[in-house]
Protein backbone atom coordinates (compact mmCIF):
# COMPACT_ATOMS: atom_id res chain seq x y z
CA UNK A 1 0.00 0.00 0.00
CA UNK A 2 1.61 3.74 -0.31
CA UNK A 3 0.47 6.44 1.70
CA UNK A 4 -1.94 9.43 0.66
CA UNK A 5 0.16 12.87 0.76
CA UNK A 6 -1.75 15.92 1.57
CA UNK A 7 -1.16 19.06 0.02
CA UNK A 8 -2.74 21.15 2.61
CA UNK A 9 -0.89 24.64 4.12
CA UNK A 10 0.52 23.23 6.90
CA UNK A 11 -0.36 24.27 10.75
CA UNK A 12 2.07 26.99 11.06
CA UNK A 13 0.62 28.53 8.27
CA UNK A 14 -3.38 28.05 9.26
CA UNK A 15 -2.93 28.02 13.47
CA UNK A 16 -5.10 24.75 13.25
CA UNK A 17 -4.09 21.81 15.71
CA UNK A 18 -5.61 19.43 17.13
CA UNK A 19 -4.33 19.64 20.69
CA UNK A 20 -2.91 22.20 22.11
CA UNK A 21 0.24 19.88 22.54
CA UNK A 22 0.90 20.01 18.91
CA UNK A 23 1.02 23.65 19.05
CA UNK A 24 3.79 23.23 22.00
CA UNK A 25 5.44 20.72 20.18
CA UNK A 26 5.55 22.89 17.05
CA UNK A 27 6.95 25.65 19.09
CA UNK A 28 9.49 23.48 20.60
CA UNK A 29 10.76 22.83 17.08
CA UNK A 30 10.28 26.25 15.46
CA UNK A 31 12.47 27.39 18.92
CA UNK A 32 15.44 24.91 17.35
CA UNK A 33 14.78 25.66 13.38
CA UNK A 34 13.75 22.34 13.11
CA UNK A 35 11.77 22.08 9.87
CA UNK A 36 8.33 20.28 10.52
CA UNK A 37 5.32 19.39 8.03
CA UNK A 38 2.11 19.12 10.10
CA UNK A 39 -0.13 16.40 9.23
CA UNK A 40 1.21 15.47 5.57
CA UNK A 41 0.99 11.91 5.29
CA UNK A 42 -2.06 9.44 5.84
CA UNK A 43 -1.18 6.05 5.70
CA UNK A 44 -3.79 3.25 4.58
CA UNK A 45 -3.73 0.32 6.88
CA UNK A 46 -6.62 -1.53 5.48
CA UNK A 47 -9.21 -1.47 2.52
CA UNK A 48 -12.55 -3.48 1.93
CA UNK A 49 -13.00 -5.93 -1.13
CA UNK A 50 -13.79 -2.61 -3.48
CA UNK A 51 -10.32 -1.24 -2.28
CA UNK A 52 -12.10 1.83 -0.54
CA UNK A 53 -9.92 2.65 2.54
CA UNK A 54 -11.13 1.05 6.14
CA UNK A 55 -8.63 1.93 8.33
CA UNK A 56 -5.79 4.81 7.91
CA UNK A 57 -3.08 6.60 10.44
CA UNK A 58 -1.89 10.24 10.09
CA UNK A 59 0.65 11.04 12.28
CA UNK A 60 1.36 14.55 14.02
CA UNK A 61 4.26 15.54 12.30
CA UNK A 62 7.04 14.71 9.57
CA UNK A 63 10.30 16.11 10.41
CA UNK A 64 12.22 16.04 6.56
CA UNK A 65 15.55 16.21 7.77
CA UNK A 66 15.44 13.33 10.03
CA UNK A 67 12.86 11.37 7.32
CA UNK A 68 11.02 11.07 10.78
CA UNK A 69 7.29 10.86 11.70
CA UNK A 70 6.45 12.09 15.35
CA UNK A 71 2.80 11.35 16.71
CA UNK A 72 1.74 12.66 20.21
CA UNK A 73 -0.49 11.02 22.25
CA UNK A 74 -1.54 13.33 25.48
CA UNK A 75 -4.94 12.23 25.65
CA UNK A 76 -6.55 9.91 27.52
CA UNK A 77 -6.02 6.11 28.13
CA UNK A 78 -9.15 4.78 25.95
CA UNK A 79 -7.39 6.63 23.14
CA UNK A 80 -4.04 5.54 23.19
CA UNK A 81 -4.83 2.14 23.45
CA UNK A 82 -6.59 2.59 19.79
CA UNK A 83 -3.65 4.37 18.84
CA UNK A 84 -1.04 2.28 20.08
CA UNK A 85 -2.90 -0.96 17.68
CA UNK A 86 -2.55 1.85 14.79
CA UNK A 87 1.40 2.08 15.10
CA UNK A 88 1.57 -1.45 15.14
CA UNK A 89 -0.39 -1.77 12.42
CA UNK A 90 1.34 0.67 10.69
CA UNK A 91 4.95 -0.89 11.13
CA UNK A 92 3.72 -3.90 10.19
CA UNK A 93 2.34 -2.23 6.75
CA UNK A 94 5.40 0.11 6.04
CA UNK A 95 7.98 -1.41 7.74
CA UNK A 96 10.62 1.38 6.48
CA UNK A 97 8.75 4.49 8.16
CA UNK A 98 10.53 5.99 10.60
CA UNK A 99 7.64 6.98 13.78
CA UNK A 100 8.51 8.40 17.17
CA UNK A 101 4.68 8.10 19.08
CA UNK A 102 5.72 10.46 22.50
CA UNK A 103 3.25 9.77 25.58
CA UNK A 104 2.22 12.18 28.00
CA UNK A 105 4.93 11.10 30.06
CA UNK A 106 7.87 11.50 27.13
CA UNK A 107 6.50 14.71 26.13
CA UNK A 108 6.28 16.37 29.23
CA UNK A 109 10.07 15.07 30.02
CA UNK A 110 11.00 16.25 26.58
CA UNK A 111 9.63 19.69 27.30
CA UNK A 112 11.36 19.67 30.83
CA UNK A 113 14.83 18.24 29.47
CA UNK A 114 14.87 21.52 26.72
CA UNK A 115 14.10 23.98 29.32
CA UNK A 116 10.04 24.60 28.65
CA UNK A 117 7.23 24.45 30.79
CA UNK A 118 3.72 24.78 30.31
CA UNK A 119 2.67 27.99 31.55
CA UNK A 120 -0.76 28.58 30.84
CA UNK A 121 -2.64 25.59 31.40
CA UNK A 122 -5.41 25.05 28.86
CA UNK A 123 -3.59 27.19 26.45
CA UNK A 124 -0.23 25.36 26.15
CA UNK A 125 1.64 28.39 25.78
CA UNK A 126 5.33 27.78 25.83
CA UNK A 127 8.20 29.57 27.97
CA UNK A 128 11.33 28.98 27.89
CA UNK A 129 13.06 28.43 31.79
CA UNK A 130 16.46 27.78 33.52
CA UNK A 131 18.42 29.25 30.15
CA UNK A 132 19.05 32.58 28.26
Amino acid sequence: MSPISSATATAKVSGVFAHHSERQFADLLDFYGIEWSYEPTTFVLSRNEAGDITEAFTPDFYLPAFNRYVEITTVRQKYITRKNAKVRQLRDVYPDVDLVVLCQRDYNSLLTKYGFEDTSGIQGDLTRVGRN
